[in-house]
């Protein structure tokens, strides 16, 4: 059985691009905190759209980022997606 993202809630296949999310950023104190595995893609719209900050102290439990207006349209849009798909994510990092 596949693990389940814990952004999207979608199965990760072996095959599909996954990455590692410190629930409190690394350079907020979050280095060898809790980690989750999500996609890829979901990895990068967390931090397209949170700023380290944000992360640290709102939205450092998968329920919390899920809970946010601003991931509503995205987590709509990547249900629609096969699970490997990729995609660039607009606006690239926030400030830290």
């Amino acid at each position: 059985m596949d693990p389940i993202c814990p952004i999207c809630l979608r199965p990760i296949p072996p095959d599909v691009p996954q990455s590692l999310h410190h629930l409190v950023p690394k350079l907020k104190g979050g280095k060898g905190g809790p980690t989750v595995m999500a996609h890829h893609i979901c990895h990068k719209e967390i931090h397209a759209r949170f700023t380290e900050t944000e992360l640290a102290r709102q939205f450092n439990t998968p329920d919390a980022i899920r809970a946010d207006p601003r991931m509503e349209a995205f987590l709509r849009w990547i249900a629609k997606r096969p699970l490997g798909f990729l995609s660039r994510v607009p606006g690239g990092h926030r400030k830290r």
